[in-house]
């Protein structure tokens, strides 16, 4: 009887295999126009692809101080730590999806005494119990797929926020090194001033010029040294950001000052089409779309019948000396099916639910190709527009320096007054500080580029999907 029990079910589980089959939509990955050439691009200069290192991106900017900081975002930056248990989770979905198309097997024994009138009654069993269910409308294959893609956009999510932890490091980076450019030039700016002073105030102790002279020479110098003390505040600051983003304590961190910052480099940008597999969010968002249309195959399947093998074998008897012994055994073995006949539509609504969401990641996947657009082309205009004012900018520095020298000639000849050069070292600072604030402001908008074009990721970087049974 045993082994006619077997058979049917044998028989049974062959048709299930052969009928097995995929429910729901094949993924096409969304259409996105996209444009030939990116527009700021025009009339600018070229750049050969090998100027942008992939993955070490830093490097253009020739800066060993930063580089050494970069290097240690990825080990010790505690939030991109997070993300990285986030996609561990995510890989971990993917093997208990897995594990769906295996049978599972259980071993279960007991012993029981029990008495009833004087009489003492002993049962002891021992079973092994085992239970399948063959994945033939593709629920299982399409779960597998789904978690894959969300791993995938774990992956994509991890790697957009290094980029994004790397460019934030380097922003705060060249701010603090503007700083230090600044807080030179103020230091200089006091030391001129400083020597302006004495020598009024020596002009004024002979009788030469009057004691307006001097308190306007003490007010224009204590004005600078204002400037340069402030200067430490964003200083401190931008240092205590740096040493947390690098996994370390503000008080067991600093850096020293340091020369002139960089000039921006120029970054090599390609075709708009390119974007679409170099930068991580553009990746993480099209993943999405490929779970979100899994999930609508998932939905679907609960029209479907649920058809489970189980199978049980043991053994039962009153001493434990006697239970393998072939009278005692106990086994089962039998398929079941289930299917809903009426619900009241809410596999419909799931359903519905199901490609909606689709709809809905679909959306934002072409909203996160324009975002990425958008800051590219942002950046580009920045970058060119900002070379133009910086030229500008250098050369009004060095007209106000001229003019500064002239108007102190002067002031020395008796021609004019003091407040005349007090307004001309005014605009010459001012000058300077402006130069500054533009090349700085050059700097951070080559990063934010370097971002936005992914920074030498590609999306060839993700993990390929695990094989999984056949489809049919």
């Amino acid at each position: 009887m045993k082994q006619s029990l077997k058979k049917p079910a044998m028989t049974l589980l062959g048709a299930a295999l052969l009928a097995a089959c995929t429910i729901g939509p094949d993924y096409h990955k969304p259409d996105m126009p996209v444009p030939a050439a990116f527009k700021e691009l025009d009339n600018w200069k070229p750049a050969h692809p090998a100027d942008l290192v992939h993955g070490d991106w830093w490097l253009v900017y020739n800066d060993p101080v930063l580089s050494a900081l970069e290097k240690q975002v990825s080990v010790s930056n505690q939030s991109l730590k997070a993300s990285e248990a986030s996609y561990r989770q995510a890989q971990a979905a993917v093997e208990q999806a897995h594990a769906s198309f295996f049978p599972t097997v259980s071993l279960n024994g007991s012993g029981q005494r029990s008495g009833k009138n004087n009489i003492t009654t002993n049962a002891v069993n021992v079973s092994a119990d085992a239970s399948w269910a063959p994945d033939i409308w593709g629920r299982i294959r399409r779960t597998v797929e789904s978690q894959e893609a969300t791993a995938q956009a774990s992956a994509a999510d991890l790697a957009a926020a290094t980029l994004s932890t790397q460019g934030t490091l380097a922003i705060d980076y060249f701010e603090l090194r503007a700083a230090d450019q600044l807080q030179r030039l103020l230091d200089d700016t006091v030391a001129a001033d400083g020597r302006s002073l004495h020598i009024v105030s020596n002009q004024y102790k002979v009788g030469v010029v009057s004691k307006a002279d001097v308190l306007q020479a003490q007010t224009q110098l204590d004005s600078v040294r204002g400037q340069a003390i402030n200067v430490g505040v964003q200083r401190s600051q931008l240092e205590h950001a740096i040493a947390v983003l690098t996994g370390r304590a503000p008080a067991d961190f600093s850096l020293k000052p340091a020369g002139n910052i960089p000039d921006a480099p120029v970054t090599p940008t390609g075709v708009p089409s390119t974007l679409l597999e170099r930068r991580p969010d553009i990746a993480s968002a099209e993943r999405h779309v490929t779970a979100a249309n899994a999930q609508i195959g998932i939905a679907i399947t609960a029209y479907y019948p649920d058809l489970t093998l189980a199978g049980s074998d043991g053994y039962a008897a009153p001493l434990l000396g006697r239970l393998l012994q072939a009278p005692n055994e106990v086994w089962s073995i039998g398929p079941s099916l289930a299917l809903t006949l009426f619900d009241g539509g809410a596999i419909s609504a799931q359903v519905k639910a199901a490609r909606a969401t689709y709809d809905q990641q679909t959306a934002l996947y072409k909203q996160t190709v324009l975002t990425s657009f958008q800051q590219v082309e942002d950046d580009l205009s920045t970058l060119r527009i900002l070379a133009q004012q910086e030229t500008v900018e250098n050369q009004t520095v060095l007209d106000a320096e001229q003019a500064t020298k002239l108007v102190t000639n002067q002031y020395n000849a008796g021609t004019v007054a003091y407040t005349t050069v007090i307004t001309a070292q005014t605009a010459e600072l001012s000058a300077q500080q402006s130069a500054l604030s533009v090349r700085e402001n050059g700097l951070i908008a080559s990063i934010q580029l370097i971002e936005a074009l992914g920074g030498g990721w590609n999306s060839s970087a993700l993990t390929p999907p695990a094989p999984s049974p056949a489809k049919k």
